[in-house]
């Protein structure tokens, strides 16, 4: 029963459609190019609703169900169902088909995104993974975001600094959900590994760490240690712990009168020379101009 069809008109529901002109005038602004909403509505217990599109979209397309349940089904990937408060992302250009469960349909909000900021969003967050299980805290603020998105489209669709305004908010919706996501066992083993590994380095910022000290510490190998550091902060384990202790330095400069010496030996590093030169290459300048620049 689920591949009944009925074109859209649900009871309540909120549609807003940018017009050709529109789009195009985003396109072209420097402050949405990179991302806006084209479409966004919300269908409330929207029986037999069902999309097709065998060439997908060229946007990315947000589906989170409040209530009830539906289901979708992209290319290369099996059929899934989807719950309240979860979150679902199609990305441009990926077939695709979806609708309401007969027995129990959802109510949803919907929208379109364009730009390769919205892309880059998704991909950082690792949206596009499948559904994403939105803790209540995260639903909640994701749902006002939403609210108050559509309401401003509603009231001035044709408004240039309200479109610029909610592709900001859109961004703030998309790492809202990013950050609030109930992540998979694997992805929390990762991040438990991840603040471990912080919390080992952070204790040991007065002392030398080789990459297998720390592998070991955490019982993995070294190859999965680097590549979990890659992946979760963008640099290798041992540069990330340099940076830890330039951080830790740059406190010592701007609330105690440690020499830059002492500082140095307080972060682990001997070389007073070595350690202006790290501190420069990581903060962007050495320590004496550092402390010398106006904080606050």
């Amino acid at each position: 029963m689920d591949e009944i069809q009925k074109p859209d008109g649900f009871a309540a529901q909120r549609l807003l459609v940018l017009p050709d002109y529109m789009r195009k005038e985003l396109e072209q602004h420097p402050l949405t190019s990179t991302l806006y909403v084209q479409d966004i509505g919300f269908f409330p217990h929207a029986r037999y609703h069902y999309r097709e599109r065998a060439e997908g979209c060229d946007t990315h397309i947000v589906i989170l169900c409040a209530q009830g349940s539906g289901w979708i089904e992209r290319e290369g990937h099996r059929r899934i169902g989807l719950l309240p408060r979860q979150l679902y992302i199609i990305p441009a250009g990926s077939a695709h088909r979806y609708g309401a469960s007969d027995s129990d349909p959802w109510s949803i909000y919907w929208f379109h995104l364009h730009g390769k900021d919205a892309l880059e969003l998704i991909r950082c967050y690792e949206l596009d993974q499948g559904a994403v299980q939105l803790t209540l805290g995260a639903y909640t603020r994701t749902i006002e975001l939403f609210e108050q998105c559509c309401e401003l489209l509603e009231n001035r669709i044709y408004s240039l600094p309200v479109h610029i305004h909610v592709s900001q908010m859109m961004r703030s919706l998309l790492s809202t959900v990013g950050l609030g996501a109930g992540h998979s066992p694997q992805v929390q083993k990762r991040e438990q590994y991840l603040g471990e590994a912080l919390r080992y380095m952070t204790e040991r910022l007065a002392e030398p760490l080789t990459l297998a000290e720390l592998a070991g510490h955490l019982v993995l190998s070294k190859p999965y240690v680097t590549y979990l550091f890659n992946q979760e902060t963008g640099f290798p384990p041992i540069e990330y712990f340099l940076r830890l202790k330039m951080q830790r330095a740059s406190q010592l400069l701007d609330l105690t009168g440690l020499s830059v010496k002492e500082v140095a030996a307080a972060v682990g590093i001997s070389d007073p020379y070595y350690f202006s030169r790290l501190f420069k290459k990581i903060i962007g300048s050495s320590p004496s101009s550092y402390r010398s620049i106006p904080k606050g």
